[in-house]
């Protein structure tokens, strides 16, 4: 894609100000759509902190900062956000039910021709799809968290995908820096279909008794070279996330090697759902880098 050609990006958390980041960065102009005007405000001071940690590590210069902030705005009325787009990447919260509305409104009031790709990390996109007038033009774009730092781009054909959309898509992952693969449209793709077991199986672990918090993640960092080891990486995904996507799993293929964790459920219930409420498998105190396991496994 030309870098005149414009971008929307839908929801302005962790993923949508991460993907409108990489945007900006490659000299694309991008508006971030989201209801809330705070959060909206708290993405752009988030991506101008992100600007200057590749600063501080020389990733970038001050004057590449300056043109990518002039490339990014904020709308908080999704006609008027997408009304030019080219290509729309929705980033809300992994909910079907709030991405089927968005996807409606996308097909209503996004240019006739523009690509409509989704971050989902789970949903099928075929479903998606059918809620639009547009099922050759939608297309997964599943980045990986932290956006500006992780290489992949999961792309995933939904049943009715074209082949010309795929292959804008991947050549545009290409031109932001990023690494896509791309895969069908299944049950957790491929990226969470494999890791989502290993984080649930990590889980029934712990459960089961077979070994603490520390002991199963320093055996898959050290003994598997993975950097963060699975109960840590849970807790950074988002447990909600996690057990969202096993019951993806679960229910699509309807078989029980899928079925999440009672712990994590009970988890889930409880409110605990790692760093973002400050509690999961560890605790999480603002500002410090110290990995505490939750008292509740200590």
């Amino acid at each position: 894609m030309d870098t005149n050609q414009e971008i929307s990006v839908i929801g302005a958390g962790t993923m949508g100000n991460g993907i409108a980041h990489v945007f900006a960065q490659a000299g694309f102009s991008v508006t971030i759509v989201d209801v809330s005007l705070s959060q909206l405000d708290k993405a752009i001071a988030t991506i101008q902190k992100n600007f200057d940690r590749q600063i501080a590590k020389s990733k970038l210069t001050e004057e590449d900062k300056a043109t990518a902030i002039k490339n990014l705005k904020t709308e908080t009325n999704i006609i008027e956000g997408v009304k030019n787009a080219d290509l729309v990447v929705e980033a809300a919260t992994e909910n079907v039910e709030l991405k089927l509305k968005i996807f409606q409104q996308l097909d209503q009031h996004a240019p006739k021709e523009a690509i409509l790709a989704t971050n989902t990390s789970s949903i099928s996109i075929t479903k998606i799809a059918a809620v639009t007038n547009r099922a050759d033009k939608v297309i997964g774009m599943h980045f990986m968290n932290p956006v500006p730092v992780m290489k992949l781009v999961e792309i995933i054909n939904g049943y009715a995908t074209s082949k010309e959309v795929t292959n804008t898509i991947v050549e545009l992952s290409k031109q932001l820096g990023k690494v896509p693969c791309t895969v069908n449209d299944y049950p957790g793709f491929i990226a969470n279909r494999i890791l989502m077991p290993m984080i649930n199986e990590a889980i029934y672990s712990l459960y089961e008794g077979v070994a603490g918090v520390e002991s199963i993640d320093t055996v898959m960092k050290l003994g598997m070279a993975h950097p963060m080891g699975p109960l840590q990486l849970a807790d950074f995904i988002g447990l909600d996330v996690c057990l969202s996507i096993l019951k993806v799993l679960h229910d699509g293929f309807g078989n029980p090697k899928y079925a999440p964790c009672p712990l994590l459920v009970n988890m889930v219930t409880a409110g605990k759902l790692g760093v973002k409420s400050g509690e999961g498998f560890y605790t999480y105190t603002p500002g410090s880098k110290d990995l505490v396991v939750s008292e509740r496994f200590a």
